[in-house]
């Protein structure tokens, strides 16, 4: 990486942590999950209001390193207003690029491409993709925890029943 996609990357990483984009609760989500990252401890809620197939609203909240709270305050502005299957395609693409699975200039990442620097840094991987695992989760609404554990990137998210649901 060279020094100036370096400096981009750590403006962009810390600018994020220090002021991250929808961040806080929806008042009526209609898909949540949360992701832990067991092995750093990073913790992440996703809430979204989806109707007509598109993410209208996104919100996160919990708490993470600079890399994990700046990837996923950034997927939450690149996914706001999108249609749910163009979100989940932006995912893979975003994996791919920080799994070295395919090149970040030929990936449509738009700003997300200053995150593909955290490929530098194996551990910090799974760091990166948490939120991202908790919006695929909530897109899905698994009503069944889901664990990743033993995979590539261990992180276990769950789904969990919109706030202010009522369960008998």
């Amino acid at each position: 990486m060279s020094s100036a996609e370096n400096d981009l990357y750590q403006e962009v990483v810390l600018e994020h942590k220090r002021a991250p984009r929808n961040f806080g609760h929806l008042e009526h989500p209609t898909h949540q999950a949360r992701g832990t990252n067991p092995s750093c401890g990073d913790r992440v809620a996703v809430e979204l209001a989806i109707a007509d197939d598109k993410v209208q609203d996104i919100r996160f909240s919990g708490q993470g390193c600079a890399i994990c709270m700046a990837s996923t305050s950034m997927m939450t502005e690149a996914v706001k207003g999108k249609e749910v299957a163009l979100a989940q395609e932006l995912q893979q693409h975003f994996r791919a690029v920080l799994t070295g699975e395919a090149d970040p200039e030929e990936a449509p990442l738009g700003k997300l491409v200053s995150l593909a620097g955290v490929r530098q840094y194996p551990n910090r991987i799974k760091c990166a993709l948490l939120g991202w695992h908790a919006l695929m989760h909530a897109i899905a609404d698994n009503q069944d925890a889901a664990s990743t554990e033993g995979a590539q990137d261990p992180i276990t998210t769950h789904s969990a029943p919109p706030t202010g649901s009522t369960q008998a």
